[in-house]
């Protein structure tokens, strides 16, 4: 069986958590290589998204004391979808599968014995789904539900209650590659790949230390970014509410001239501001949604990098694979 793994790390200002997320890491391949299930050549592969502390002197010194850890520096902070897609191409011409997952150990790490498991028996891409949300606050379990159902609802195309742990096998991998928007957005990219696929699910844990990268205006950012990535079904709601109103207005405008030549015609004020309130909202609205899409064209049709490696740390075999692959 193929089994080097690669597990992929995005960081940003973790130097809190490193520690302590290598540590464990560090047990959980130990345990996997001794029981054969990966080779004994896995790594740890941590990406720095431009981090403004010690993180990547943290990552240089994990390398330096042990190559079971390697390092990925990107040239400024690329945001995290950005800073994740950096390290699977990293990776994918040197592993057989690629787990990618959060600094921060909420995700489970032994979730990845099942997900390694599902690979064994044939499974291209596993993710990793929340079975519930006992440790987030009732305002936070209510947004994050409502955010996959918007976003499923809109067309995004999402998993429900997955993020971005997941495992990936080196075919998947290479699929992804052939995916070349700047808009990225791998929750809804990955189910687009297809192959095998399978769910391993878990308990999520409290982040062990420092704060989230994610607050709300930032998810809500983020799911903007994967509606208008991924689907043009605003556009069509926006067509259709159009011609709701046209149908609307011409009703209004019978009843209207019935009421003007019956004689009882009154002044209406209220429903002319009303009216004109409302239209405008939507009007506004509207063009604000199709504003979101022509800047995700203008973006797309400079194909600017969507991230730049500025180093790359590892044992001379991978360097080497790494520079005949770029």
């Amino acid at each position: 069986m193929n089994n080097r793994l690669f597990c992929v790390i995005p960081c940003y200002n973790e130097q809190e958590v490193l520690h302590e997320t290598s540590k464990r890491l560090k047990e959980k391949l130990s345990s996997l290589m001794d029981r054969g299930l990966i080779s004994k050549d896995s790594r740890v592969l941590l990406v720095n998204d431009g981090s403004k502390d010690s993180t990547w002197e943290i990552i240089e010194n994990l390398h330096k004391s042990d190559e079971l850890f390697q390092g990925v520096k990107l040239s400024k902070n690329m945001g995290h979808q950005n800073a994740l897609l950096a390290g699977l191409m990293v990776a994918k011409d040197m592993c057989d599968m690629a787990i990618s997952m959060d600094s921060d150990l909420q995700d489970d790490i032994n979730a990845i014995d099942e997900m390694i498991q599902k690979y064994s028996e044939g499974a291209d891409i596993v993710y990793g789904v929340r079975s519930k949300r006992e440790t987030d606050t009732f305002f936070k379990r209510a947004t994050a539900e409502g955010y996959y159902k918007v976003m499923n609802g809109l067309g995004a195309g999402t998993v429900y209650n997955h993020a971005d742990y997941r495992l990936m096998s080196r075919r998947a991998l290479e699929a992804l590659s052939e995916f070349k928007e700047v808009n990225l957005f791998l929750r809804g990219i990955v189910p687009m790949i297809g192959f095998k696929t399978d769910k391993v699910y878990y308990e999520r844990a409290e982040r062990f230390a420092g704060t989230s990268k994610y607050p709300l205006k930032k998810m809500l950012s983020f799911a903007v970014e994967g509606i208008t990535s991924l689907s043009t079904k605003p556009i069509k709601m926006i067509t259709g509410l159009g011609f709701f109103i046209f149908l609307v207005s011409i009703a209004v405008f019978i009843y209207s001239l019935v009421r003007h030549f019956t004689g009882h015609t009154v002044p209406g004020w209220t429903t002319t501001v009303l009216s004109v309130w409302a239209i405008g909202g939507l009007i506004m609205i509207s063009l604000g949604v199709i504003g979101e899409y022509i800047g995700k064209i203008y973006l797309e049709t400079k194909e600017r990098p969507r991230f730049i490696i500025e180093e790359y740390i590892a044992d001379s075999k991978d360097e080497e694979i790494y520079k005949n692959n770029k």
